[in-house]
């Protein structure tokens, strides 16, 4: 029997195949759509990737320029050399070829030539100009060159630690190049060809160029003169104290800037010795920032600072030294083991009386000492930009003994880096303001040229008042021109203290014969804008005293920058004495004192015998009056 279709029936049949269709087409708009628009994007830069090689354009990296405009890192193009072996006709004349070329193994080389199961093979990094050109020249099926970027360092070893060095990939690893990498990287460009399925380039194919993005151009606060000056100066120290290491800066105390800034032994930028890292890692430490030390005599800038703004002293107070402090029990000696006997406060910190300094720190009392210690920074980073900064150590507040107290009144028993003793000195003496200590001045955008200044980070509220920071700057210029005004360098108002401490071995334990001397110097003396500060690691030479070892370097400095700034003297009228040492071994301590007084030269003393048995500097040296020598008993 006939099956008949119904009007109806037909309707239904064509609704069905519509909604096929319909649905057939919806789930293509669909894939399309996750195609061209959700999944379009990486699938461009796959086919890409298929049918072209490509060639990266390493970006080269900003200038780096001290405050003065001179530059003290730039980048300059340098050239990889590629392989893509399939497009090789010769690979024993090509491997013949760039072995001579670049000095290369020939056997590497050609190993790396004929491998085709690889679409392009490095065969060597920043090739300089020259080379490349020989390459090009060449002619060679196959090999092709690359722009990257190498880093030239016009002052060598000048600045090794705070410019840092590079890796061969165009990274920074130390110093300013480590830590603002980011500013001076750059972006990479790329050079792209059309190739075929096999990775040979298409003859007559389009080529596309993608240049590189230069990195951002940076302008430090580093004055490379005043570098060099103090540099010299490290150097000098280190063949005639013959010292393990030394470490110096010169700062701005109004506004925080690091002038100069540098440990030695140093190396060459130039040429990094990448062979030895653990020597690589220690050179490279700004040890400013990252090392920690007990200061000894310098903190007592700190202390007498604290004790003049707790109002616990005055310039009126009188302290009696017999050599040495009895507390909880335990007998605390001065460094002057035979006493400074009843000395003002001036005199006290000229003399760098232990037990003066004992007593201002018990006067204070634990919790505003450490009130003071946190005002001053201590125990927190200072912010300044360098990477790998300490954060110093001080004992738990709740632990501190009164007998602990006392040694850190005058530098003992607490441990801090340089640089946060150094921003602190530099706040007291400059009114009381704390910068943030820092070496970048601006950045210099590549892009449009707009530079963007960096402004000093300063707290709101001073840490002393403007009296306490007066007085302590007579009181540093007092020590540092005992013979009369303006003596330390002749006819300029310079003050200073310096510092002896002991080092500690890894136990714990004193490390016997091994001391850290230093001296921090301010100019001028009343006002101060600049803060010298020296630091000598284990002097080998014979003395290990603060003022033999560290200040007739601290006064190298300041003569010279003296000169570099033309700076007038304060009073032209200043003439500085010398005599010549006597012969002082053998004498009695009593005698030797005498004949030392009646000249004009003060000592400090090494041993608690009452006879002298070695004299520094040696019998016959010619000094300037007022210098302090040291008799060893």
């Amino acid at each position: 029997m006939q099956k008949k279709f119904t009007l109806f029936s037909l309707k239904k049949r064509i609704l069905a195949v519509l909604l096929v269709i319909s649905f057939i087409f919806c789930a293509l708009i669909v894939r399309l759509f996750v195609i061209q628009i959700i999944n379009g994007k990486n699938l461009q830069i796959r086919a890409t990737d298929q049918w072209t090689r490509d060639l990266s354009i390493v970006a080269p990296r900003g200038t780096i320029y001290d405050t003065t405009g001179s530059t003290l890192a730039v980048s300059y193009t340098t050239y990889n050399v590629y392989v893509r072996a399939r497009e090789v006709t010769s690979s024993s004349h090509t491997a013949t070829v760039l072995s001579q070329i670049l000095e290369l193994d020939f056997s590497t080389v050609y190993q790396k030539v004929k491998n085709r199961s690889v679409s392009e093979v490095l065969i060597k990094m920043q090739v300089d100009g020259a080379t490349a050109e020989l390459i090009y020249n060449a002619k060679l099926d196959g090999v092709y060159l690359s722009e990257n970027s190498d880093r030239y360092y016009p002052n060598g070893n000048l600045l090794t630690q705070v410019l840092g060095f590079i890796s061969i990939d165009n990274i920074g690893q130390t110093g300013v190049e480590a830590y603002y990498n980011n500013y001076l990287q750059g972006t990479d460009g790329y050079s792209y060809v059309q190739s075929d399925l096999q990775g040979k380039e298409i003859g007559g194919s389009l080529r596309y160029y993608y240049p590189a993005t230069a990195g951002n151009d940076l302008t430090l606060t580093i004055d490379s003169k005043m570098q060099l000056i103090l540099e010299e100066t490290l150097q000098l120290i280190i063949e005639e104290q013959q010292a393990k290491s030394v470490s110096g800066m010169i700062m701005n105390a109004k506004s925080g800037e690091i002038l100069a800034l540098s440990n030695k032994p140093s190396f060459d930028l130039n040429d990094v010795p990448r062979d030895d890292l653990e020597q690589l890692f220690d050179y490279s430490r700004v040890k400013i920032v990252t090392d920690i030390y007990e200061p000894g005599s310098t903190f007592k800038i700190l202390t007498v600072a604290a004790a003049l703004e707790a109002g616990v002293c005055s310039l009126d107070d009188t302290f009696y030294c017999p050599g040495y402090r009895i507390i909880d029990g335990e007998r605390i000696k001065c460094w002057k083991t035979i006493g400074h006997g009843n000395q003002t406060l001036t005199e006290s910190f000229a003399n760098s009386c232990n037990c003066c300094f004992m007593d201002l720190a018990i006067r204070l009392g634990v919790d505003r000492f450490y009130e003071f210690l946190e005002k001053f920074g201590l125990g927190q980073k200072t912010g300044i930009d360098v990477s790998g900064e300490g954060s110093g150590m001080l004992m738990d507040k709740s632990q501190v003994r009164k007998v602990d107290l006392a040694r850190m009144g005058f530098g003992h028993a607490v441990a801090l880096t340089p640089i946060q003793l150094l921003t602190a000195v530099a706040s007291i003496v400059n009114g009381g303001t704390y910068n943030e200590p820092r070496i970048l001045s601006s950045i210099t955008n590549s892009q449009n040229g707009q530079i963007e200044e960096i402004e000093t980070t300063i707290r709101e509220e001073n840490i002393v008042s403007k009296k306490t920071s007066e007085i302590v700057n007579s009181l540093l210029e007092f020590a540092e021109n005992k013979t009369g005004k303006y003596t330390f360098v002749e006819g300029y108002n310079v003050g200073g203290k310096t510092g002896t401490a002991q080092k500690y071995s890894e136990n714990g334990g004193i490390a016997q014969g091994k001391y850290i001397s230093s001296f921090i110097g301010t100019y001028p003396a009343d006002d101060p804008e600049y803060i010298v500060f020296i630091m000598v690691d284990e002097p080998s030479a014979g003395a290990y005293y603060g003022s033999i070892v560290a200040a007739p370097y601290g006064k190298i400095v300041f003569t010279e920058l003296f000169d570099y700034l033309n700076e007038e003297k304060q009073d032209e009228s200043v003439v500085v004495e010398y005599v010549e040492m006597p012969n002082l071994v053998g004498l009695s301590l009593t005698e030797a004192a005498v004949e030392l007084k009646n000249i004009g030269l003060d000592f400090e003393l090494d041993g608690e015998g009452l006879t002298v048995v070695k004299q520094l500097p040696p019998s016959g040296t010619r000094v300037q009056k007022g210098t302090t020598i040291v008799l060893i008993t």
